[in-house]
């Protein structure tokens, strides 16, 4: 994997922006959870169980992805808001992605 160099906002581009809660934005969803097809998976555990990093707990911006008791990466796909940012953000691409079935996984209330 490539480094890539964070280059943060210009104060300009920064104050320009909108303030926004993720919360807020979370609030204005509507689940369709499909209790027998998860549309999220780990590939293979000891893929996981290799990796020292273990983006996959901090990129996710609802917490989809945790540690169990015996360290193993677990999925809650049912909380998934569908943003993709886990198809690309696992360096080893140990994540499975589908789209949900029809009729199940996110609603969006206003729009």
């Amino acid at each position: 994997m490539s480094e890539r160099k964070h280059t943060p906002l210009s104060p300009e581009l920064a104050a320009s922006l909108p303030a926004v809660n993720v919360d807020d934005l979370l609030a204005a969803l509507k689940y369709y959870v499909d209790e027998d097809y998860a549309h999220l998976w780990i590939k293979d555990q000891a893929v996981c169980a290799q990796c020292q990093a273990k983006p996959c707990l901090y990129f996710c911006p609802v917490g989809v992805y945790r540690l169990d008791r015996q360290n193993q990466t677990m999925v809650g796909y049912q909380a998934c808001v569908e943003c993709g940012s886990c198809r690309v953000g696992c360096p080893f691409n140990n994540i499975g992605w589908t789209l949900p079935r029809g009729g199940y996984g996110v609603a969006y209330k206003f729009g």
